[in-house]
């Protein structure tokens, strides 16, 4: 029963449970940016390239058993039973990384921010001793209300 009782504790920990949330927004977040790249950066960036279609960029390293090559697309090629290195894939997924990883740095560099706190500004002293009898008196008073000695 005690390690029943010392599991549930860790698992109902706040760091457990936002260490987890944080994982599902984080793959969310990782669609998000595939959709990003696949769907909006990449048609443009094929087009001004000469309409060239990233995920369609591939090498045929054996030709298919049930049909030859050339191949339109990566999908033709693996229905026809061919071995291709997806290239183009490959650099979708690279500029979707270098996106992620450029966005966490953004959050993870404004959360480092606002966690630091400014320097301490030293208080201005109000108050201070009087050099007679030793009591607390107003900054600005030339005379202590305790023992009426005049101070300079």
């Amino acid at each position: 029963m005690p390690m029943i009782k010392e599991f549930r504790d860790f698992a109902v920990k706040g760091n457990v449970v936002d260490m987890a949330v944080g994982i599902i927004v984080g793959a969310s977040f990782g669609t998000i940016v595939s959709s990003l790249v696949a769907d909006v950066l990449m048609p443009p960036i094929g087009l001004l390239l000469g309409r060239v279609d990233f995920s369609n960029l591939f090498f045929v390293l054996k030709e298919g058993v049930s049909a030859p090559g050339p191949y339109n697309s990566v999908a033709a090629a693996k229905s026809a039973g061919a071995i291709t290195i997806n290239y183009g894939l490959f650099l979708n997924q690279i500029i979707s990384f270098i996106i992620v990883a450029f966005a966490v740095f953004i959050l993870v560099y404004n959360i480092n921010k606002l966690k630091k706190q400014p320097p301490a500004v030293p208080a201005v002293p109000t108050t201070k001793e009087c050099p007679f009898c030793a009591s607390t008196i107003p900054i600005k008073a030339i005379r202590c209300p305790h023992c009426t000695s005049e101070l300079k």
